[in-house]
């Protein structure tokens, strides 16, 4: 076929509604086939086709969501609302789990997921359809479904009808920004009720990012994220002229507004003392090799990092001990820690992590568990409160391990490797972190 009339096919084909005939013929669509203007429709109907399997997606997750798979709870189970494992028992929704587990998602991801399935299949149909025709992403479908989830489904629909037809030509961004303005006419007593419970739930953030570099911030009122700004501003500028971007002295106001206090107009409290936990290997430390070391709650950091952090005024080493050959830790020095004290430490520093496979809750802040359960009644027979038998799970997998006779964990006790059995009868692995590759 002519490139012209390759290219007259594709912009047709940009025109209809994505299908299974439709999609049979996206393996014809070869970049070095088409022109510049060709393979510009080539990538709408790509998309338009990645919108059809999307809203296939969300149809898929709404029929999770509404009949998750399990076994029912049985006649013991106490009434809902006595406790937290009540709750739990009595409702046995492990759909995000599985949904995590299946699809390699983060728990907070599938439950997203879930919920704007449900949200766009119950209450808003034309949104879907806009997404299963091409004619919409996904990111604007979600946004539709998020924003509109505080709303009553009568005003919900009002929000909706107002924005569909213009949801076609517009970018993610035009659509949240429409749909937010149309939350705020429609219903602004609860606007407002809604930035005041915002307001109490701000809190601090920090994400990892790549090449040792982390993301560091604030969930705070819009106004004095404002005023935050201005000020870290203020005090960028007063820097010398020493080959800094005007972004890089922000990022360096902002750390020594917050840790390195000067006198003067910006004169900050007493520096707090901070604890920063890295697990090196001796010879990365020394300087013999260059080899990663691992920052708690971030993961792999250089040598030069982890030697910055090392020799700082102030810094405390504690020795750990790995097996040469795996790489996983095995033993805590006995001289540091009591003894209880030691096995916790151990398993926190070992796993860093919620031993659940979807999970990255850090280990200081779950629940130490026994992989095999611990005897009460005859402690010499049951789970051994060892290292090797215990593993952290945060609250909710610690009582899905527990209490949800659907999902079983066992853990090799020489690899670290736990083996997760679901309800339907996937398994799923988790591995815990070696800390010499």
């Amino acid at each position: 076929m002519a490139a012209e009339s390759l290219d007259a096919w594709v912009a047709l084909l940009r025109e209809q509604a994505p299908c299974g005939e439709t999609a049979a013929s996206l393996d014809d669509l070869k970049g070095e086939w088409l022109s510049p203007r060709g393979r510009i429709d080539a990538l709408a109907v790509v998309e338009r086709h990645l919108g059809w399997l999307q809203a296939k997606q969300v149809d898929l997750l709404a029929a999770i969501s509404d009949h998750t798979e399990g076994p029912p709870p049985s006649d013991d189970v106490p009434a809902v609302g006595s406790d937290m494992d009540a709750v739990f028992l009595g409702e046995w929704d492990c759909a995000v789990e599985e949904v995590a587990c299946a699809l390699k998602l983060a728990n907070s991801t599938a439950a997203q997921r879930l919920e704007t399935a449900r949200l766009l299949t119950g209450r808003h149909p034309v949104t879907l359809g806009l997404l299963a025709d091409g004619e919409i992403s996904y990111q604007q479908a979600r946004v539709v479904a998020e924003q509109c989830a505080v709303l009553a489904v009568d005003v919900a629909g009002e929000v909706e009808r107002a924005l569909v037809e213009r949801m076609p030509e517009q970018a993610a961004g035009q659509t949240r920004a429409a749909v937010r303005r149309q939350v705020h006419r429609v219903d602004p007593e609860g606007a407002e009720a809604r930035h005041q419970e915002r307001v109490r739930e701000r809190k601090l953030l920090s994400y990892p990012q790549e090449d040792g570099m982390a993301l560091f911030g604030a969930v705070l009122p819009a106004q004095r994220a404002a005023v935050m700004e201005q000020v870290v501003e203020a005090y960028a500028v007063e820097y010398e002229d020493d080959g800094r971007t005007l972004d890089q002295k922000r990022a360096d106001a902002l750390y020594d507004l917050v840790v390195e206090p000067r006198t003067g107009a910006f004169e900050t409290p007493s520096r707090a003392a901070a604890v920063v936990h890295v697990t090196v290997p001796l010879d990365v430390l020394m300087g013999v090799d260059d080899g990663p070391g691992e920052l708690k709650g971030y993961g792999p950091v250089t040598a030069g990092q982890v030697r910055e952090i090392a020799f700082a005024a102030g810094t405390v080493w504690r020795r750990l001990l790995v097996q040469p050959v795996s790489g996983l830790l095995v033993k805590v020095d006995p001289t540091t820690y009591k003894p209880t004290a030691e096995t916790a430490r151990h398993v926190v520093a070992r796993d860093q992590y919620c031993a659940f496979p979807s999970c990255r809750m850090p280990a200081r802040r779950c629940d130490l568990d026994h992989v095999r359960p611990f005897d009460h009644a005859r402690p010499e027979r049951g789970g051994p409160t060892t290292p090797e038998n215990l593993q952290p799970l945060c609250r909710r997998h610690h009582r899905l391990k527990t209490h949800h006779p659907g999902w079983r964990v066992a853990r090799d006790a020489r690899t670290g490797v736990a083996v997760w059995t679901a309800p339907t009868g996937h398994t799923y692995i988790n591995t815990p972190p070696v800390y010499r590759e």
